[in-house]
């Protein structure tokens, strides 16, 4: 059917034509008619428009085709293909530029560096080689696919360091142990963990021991109806452990043999906080003073401090053995040497009780601090050089600090009013984690011997335990990675 788009007159002519075809002639011979002048020179000015130049207006382009033979490709740490890549093509912008296979070769060259093979050698020794073979050498710096190609970025300002996988804290305790009539008092320190992983808990008027690698709970003593458990504490090694009681007395018990082995008394009041120091154990009580007893010695005590005007609740002998800190309820953060009795630095920024008190075991010096209710801070001190280093507002009343032995890292148990479990990355104090499941104020807190657990306490009656820092062997590949990188 003819097309209605084409007019009778030439239906009629292409008809002619095709009847005075020759049938012997297979090719089509077109023979152009003479052009006019006119249309020769609009016919060259299209074929030869590259070389034409409008005398009116520029001709712009819709396309931009590079000249690839002026490209520095070395500061790109691109290297140019092979001859056998680009045979044929021509250097400079007369060849073929748009040739798949020089832009193939430059492109793998720039992805997966210059000795990848190409496509087409793939086959060659295949059958001697293993497909998906493991290949430790092609592990390349994360800098490698950059555009600019730099191995070490140092050159463009920019450290060449690691990026570190962040550790992965649980928010949940692995185990919780019920821990009836554990009392609701911000002043006690009733929880401690020994380098024998055995727990002292004192409940009441009673003390238990719960073995945490047997499970195996232990009733160390019961002192009775007219007296109270104030606090615990066990010696850095062996069994012995110190009760403060709520008489003002302070016992000595082997817990491996159950067995009292003296009771040294001297204070008037209860005794909530205790420290060792070697053979030596501090006592702090409400009676503001704090004994200094040398469990060889006959006497009960063989010093006194005097200093705080409120209860003693805090307590910590420094890592060597050197430097006692002390809190009080009189907003007070006092340092103590061996032989004094007076402190000999005072610190009273805390506008509340100092009962969280911990030394980093890392920088010799450094002590951290929290304050009660109206304060909530956390304060860290340089003892070395009596200076203030630093403070940050938790939110909450500050109840219990402790220093990870494998890591820079720290934790700390909150009160009102959130009731929160935080871990600290210092000295930047950027949260790892924040941890919640008490109902009540968290005021106790211990940690494992081998660093990596902490347990904390809470007038909920529940004791719970957390995995929050890595282990001393981890600690140790990741520090090796670190000096590698």
């Amino acid at each position: 059917m003819a097309d209605p788009m084409i007019s009778q007159s030439t239906q009629s002519t292409l008809k002619i034509a095709a009847s005075t075809t020759p049938r012997h002639q297979h090719h089509l011979h077109l023979e152009n008619p003479t052009p006019s002048p006119s249309s020769s020179k609009h016919v060259n000015r299209l074929i030869n428009s590259n070389h034409y130049i409008s005398p009116s207006r520029p001709i712009y382009s819709d396309r931009f085709i590079p000249c690839r033979s002026s490209s520095n490709f070395a500061l790109f740490n691109i290297s140019l293909p092979q001859p056998s890549a680009t045979a044929g093509i021509s250097p400079g912008c007369g060849g073929k530029e748009d040739n798949p296979s020089a832009y193939a070769a430059l492109l793998r060259n720039a992805l997966f560096g210059p000795q990848t093979p190409d496509k087409k050698d793939w086959g060659a020794g295949a059958a001697g080689q293993n497909i998906f073979r493991y290949k430790m050498e092609t592990r390349q710096s994360l800098h490698s696919l950059s555009p600019f190609g730099f191995d070490d970025m140092s050159d463009l300002g920019v450290s060449n360091v690691a990026i570190k996988t962040p550790r992965k804290v649980s928010r949940s305790p692995y185990k919780v142990l019920d821990a009836p009539a554990l009392q609701d008092d911000f002043y006690l320190n009733l929880v401690d963990w020994s380098s024998h992983n055995v727990l002292a808990v004192g409940l009441g008027n009673c003390v238990y021991l719960w073995n945490a690698c047997s499970s195996k709970v232990t009733k160390l003593c019961d002192l009775g109806n007219d007296d109270g458990v104030c606090s615990v504490g066990w010696a850095h090694r062996g069994t012995h452990l110190a009760i403060g009681t709520s008489n003002g007395k302070v016992q000595i018990w082997d817990a491996s043999r159950c067995k009292r082995i003296r009771t040294m008394e001297g204070h008037r009041l209860r005794v909530g906080a205790l420290a060792w120091s070697s053979s030596m154990l501090s006592s702090g009580s409400r009676d503001k003073s704090i004994l200094q007893r040398d469990i060889r010695a006959r006497e009960d005590f063989v010093s006194k401090l005097s200093g705080h005007k409120s209860e003693v609740c805090g307590l910590k002998w420094s890592y060597d053995n050197r430097e006692l800190a002390s809190g009080g309820n009189d907003n007070r953060l006092f340092v103590w040497n061996q032989h004094s009795s007076q402190p000999v630095l005072k610190y009273c920024d805390h506008t509340a009780a100092v009962k969280a008190i911990a030394w980093s075991p890392h920088l010799h010096g450094l002590l951290a601090s929290g304050g009660g209710t109206a304060d909530r801070c956390i304060r860290f001190w340089n003892t070395t050089t009596n200076s203030h280093l630093s403070c940050i507002d938790t939110g909450s009343q500050v109840c219990n600090l402790v220093w990870s032995k494998n890591v820079n890292e720290l934790v700390s148990t909150h009160g009102y009013s959130q009731n929160q479990i935080i871990l600290w990355r210092y000295p930047t104090m950027s949260k790892l984690a924040t941890l919640t499941g008490h109902t009540f104020r968290v005021l106790y807190l211990a940690i494992s011997p081998d660093g990596q657990t902490i347990v904390t306490g809470a007038g909920d009656e529940t004791l719970r335990f957390w995995s929050v820092f890595p282990s001393p062997k981890s600690q140790v590949i990741v520090s090796l990675n670190d000096d590698n990188n």
